[in-house]
């Protein structure tokens, strides 16, 4: 992860919108956000203005407005997460971790064959 800005719970959100709709505005953006938060639109461009400075997001002006898109695909933040969950919390934990997660979401039959897949492969059942 060591080449990856560390997003905070707040600015995965922002990554979010963001990766389902690019370029917005700050503008654009705190309408969607103020539809899932409480936050004041001052804290939204806060949080614009720190992935910016993190390099995770980037943005093209044209006139006055700011269009904002994503330097960073959701796969690599993912991945990034993932590896630094499991550098704090240890790899004898990832077992009991990943059965939680698997027995709280519920999962279509297309998930759990992924799953099923990677487990094979990780385990050289392929």
């Amino acid at each position: 992860m060591s080449d990856k800005p560390r997003i905070s719970d707040a600015e995965w959100q922002v990554m979010r919108v963001l990766w389902r709709k690019s370029p917005l505005t700050a503008k654009e953006m705190i309408e969607i956000l103020s539809k899932k938060a409480t936050w004041k639109p001052e804290t939204i461009r806060t949080l614009i203005n720190r992935l910016a400075k993190k390099e995770a997001i980037g943005f093209e002006k044209k006139g006055r407005r700011h269009y904002f898109f994503p330097l960073l695909c959701k796969e690599e933040c993912i991945k990034a997460e993932a590896d630094s969950f499991v550098a704090r919390a240890g790899t004898t934990m990832l077992k009991p971790i990943l059965a939680a997660f698997i027995e709280k979401e519920k999962l279509s039959d297309k998930e759990i064959e992924e799953l099923q897949r990677i487990l094979d492969k990780k385990g050289g059942a392929e």
